[in-house]
């Protein structure tokens, strides 16, 4: 039995064992109110019953190896459980017990120990509060928390046990089926728990947590299997603020980081990234009820134009499509309004029609009729309470029979989130409408299952990332930096276009120069001038035999050797292409705006190798020189195609060399009208 095959055991057990005292009494007692109908086993050799459940003196005295335990005894105690329950066999086992690998060096040996005790036994934890099991009511967790028994919904893996906990509190209607508190992720962690639940139909999205991952192939090759199934994944990645990367030998370190790798990663993956935990809860819940989406293409209606105005400005800058009406169906809408009503999209309806329940069934079915991927009525419920809510439901029900009649995606949202009564919410997902609450997280909630969407269509179709490779260990302090003239040409090979030149002494230059053509320009050439420009080795528009001799006088202190290259002009806009090295993803290509711009635009997008053209592409038409590149403002247009031929002439050179490399810099490749040209590279290496 392979260890997610236990994992599976572990997370829907036939029988449960239970260690430890006063926490663990609360676990007996919470598996048994959420309806676990199998044996219960608690183990303390001091006490004769636990929960109501008569308790063994010792585990080798249980009737049998456990499918899942909960051990909530101290850390040193908890090893040797541990090991005793890995050679009974038992399905996996929840270790609460904190004092391992996040208190520092001692703690870390007694992890050590505790993933050796473990064996092929999957464990959560430790440090973690426990998991939640709300389809089959196992619910190994010593504290409160407000989910309950479900038939489907989504799971949540969390390395916060607090987070956990307050999520289960949510007021959302959030369909929580699993709630997973990782902890320090000894033995399982997040990757793990999404292989062993890709096989459970009741799981219709994944939302996880994340701090980071120890094994970023291994994720991904679990989010792959994910896209195949068409398992949504959704993730909180913490930790985006960063102190700012040390400028080694390249620029490419100003623009990468672990926050845009993982950015990177989640991309490749298809895994959509929310930055707020509302956010994260109504994607969930939105996938849950309605899956991912085919198309972007949005319908809001409101009886008030501010509310309106509020759906246009919040959906700016989001990947939505509020398209509006066809003249057909503003005509079949008109019908059901008087004339003072503007029709657009987002629709405000006005209030001529509120309180009359079948003429908003009109108004609202000729909407749904109109084919939006998704169509929302904005609601907001008064305080519970205060006063008549009567008209609200009218305009609830006439929605509900719309939706009925037409078969359309319906949601009601309250643009704010307490709006929306808890037992209004349950009566509209009795009517198989969506209740979503707060109007930047449902538009985000939107744009999430439509990315995701389009991430599974391609995968239906055959079209995936490929899994990320080991990573090999490499030393950074036996490293070589190639000098440019190395640099070009080990690309040049790959495919990078590069021009003309030639590589002499002092006394040559001028006659060099000259055989080329000017303009042209010169360098020196070393390998310790990471930053020629910095250091006055670069001279530009040099125009006669003089003006080289001139700048190789002023040059001669930093090098004996020249590169006398074409001057090249007509650039529209000048890009950077590197390459950085980091532990968990190897390396990764990076594609910004170059030249001077680097620092000051910070303008990149972060690609994980290997990568396709089309992914290379996306990227460039992705980053906000894309402007000029298209042709700003009547201005020529860039050759994009070539652009991309030499990114991936650096990518192919970087796969091929991905246990060697450790920094490149192309800065800048000129993008021109016809071709693209590189006229600086650097390239640092292990010896």
């Amino acid at each position: 039995m392979t260890n997610i095959d236990r994992l599976k055991r572990f997370l829907k057990p036939r029988h449960i064992a239970i260690l430890g005292g006063n926490w663990s009494d609360v676990v007996v007692s919470q598996c048994r109110a959420f309806g676990f109908e199998g044996p219960i086993w608690p183990v303390n050799p001091k006490r004769d019953e636990m929960g109501g459940e008569t308790c063994f003196a010792t585990i080798e005295g249980l009737p049998e190896a456990p499918d899942a335990v909960f051990i909530g005894i101290n850390r040193h105690a908890t090893i040797e459980a541990v090991r005793i329950l890995s050679d009974m066999g038992a399905g996996g086992a929840v270790s609460f017990a904190s004092g391992f690998a996040e208190v520092g060096d001692e703690g870390a040996e007694l992890e050590r120990q505790l993933i050796e005790a473990a064996g092929d036994m999957p464990i959560a934890g430790p440090n973690c509060y426990g998991t939640l099991n709300y389809l089959d009511g196992v619910t190994l967790w010593p504290d409160q928390h407000g989910g309950s028994k479900r038939d489907d919904g989504v799971a949540i893996l969390s390395q916060s046990g607090n987070i956990g906990i307050n999520m289960t509190m949510q007021q959302r209607s959030v369909p929580i089926a699993y709630m997973i508190t990782l902890g320090n992720q000894a033995v399982m962690g997040v990757t793990e728990f999404i292989e062993a639940m890709l096989d459970d139909p009741r799981i219709k999205a994944i939302g996880i947590l994340i701090e980071g991952l120890k094994d970023v192939p291994a994720f991904s090759r679990a989010a792959i299997r994910a896209l195949e199934r068409g398992v949504p994944i959704v993730a909180i990645k913490s930790g985006r603020s960063e102190a700012g990367a040390a400028i080694t030998v390249s620029h490419t370190s100003t623009l990468s980081g672990a926050d845009r790798m993982y950015d990177a990663l989640f991309e490749q993956l298809g895994i959509y990234r929310c930055y707020s935990l509302p956010g994260f809860l109504e994607a969930l819940k939105f996938l849950s009820y309605a899956g991912s989406l085919k198309n972007n293409r949005i319908a809001s209606l409101s009886c008030s134009g501010g509310e309106a105005a509020m759906v246009a400005d919040c959906s700016t800058g989001l990947d939505l499509d509020f398209a509006d009406f066809t003249d057909t169906q503003r005509q079949d809408i008109r019908a059901t309004l008087n004339d003072l009503v503007s029709i657009s999209n987002p629709f405000d309806y006005h209030t001529f029609i509120w309180g009359n329940e079948d003429a908003l069934e009109a108004t609202y079915t000729a909407v749904l009729r109109c084919g939006f991927d998704v169509t929302q009525i904005m609601m907001d419920y008064p305080k519970p309470g205060l006063c008549d809510v009567s008209e609200w439901d009218r305009a609830a029900r006439a929605f509900a029979k719309g939706v009925k009649a037409t078969g359309a995606k319906g949601v009601m949202l309250s643009s704010l989130p307490e709006a929306l009564p808890e037992e209004t919410r349950e009566w509209l997902l009795e009517q198989g409408i969506i209740p979503m609450q707060g109007l930047d997280d449902a538009l985000h909630a939107y744009e999430c299952a439509a990315w995701i969407g389009q991430h599974h269509a391609r995968a239906r179709e055959g079209i995936l990332p490929a899994p990320l490779e080991n990573v090999a260990v490499v030393g950074e302090t036996d490293s070589r930096t190639l000098d440019e003239v190395e640099s070009k040409q080990e690309l040049a090979t790959y495919g990078l276009s590069v021009p003309e030149a030639r590589t002499v002494s002092a006394e040559d230059a001028p006659g060099a120069a000259t055989e080329i053509g000017f303009p042209v320009v010169l360098k020196a050439v070393s390998a310790d001038l990471a930053h020629k420009t910095d250091a006055g080795g670069v001279a530009l528009h040099l125009n006669s035999e003089n003006d080289v001799a001139d700048a190789v006088a002023r040059m001669r202190h930093l090098s004996d050797q020249f590169l006398i290259e074409r001057m090249m002009g007509g650039a529209i806009a000048e890009l950077i292409v590197g390459v950085e090295r980091d532990p968990q993803f190897g390396p990764v290509l990076v594609i910004g705006a170059g030249g001077i711009l680097v620092e000051l635009l910070r303008d990149a997008r972060t690609l994980l190798l290997p990568v396709s053209r089309n992914e290379v592409r996306d990227a460039v038409e992705g980053l906000k020189i894309a402007t000029l590149l298209r042709g700003y403002r009547g201005g020529p247009v860039a050759d994009i195609e070539a652009i991309v031929d030499n990114i991936m002439a650096v990518a192919r050179y970087a796969q091929a060399n991905r246990d060697s490399v450790l920094e490149l810099d192309v800065n800048p490749l000129l993008a021109l009208e016809e071709g693209a040209v590189a006229v600086d590279a650097l390239i640092r290496t292990t010896k």
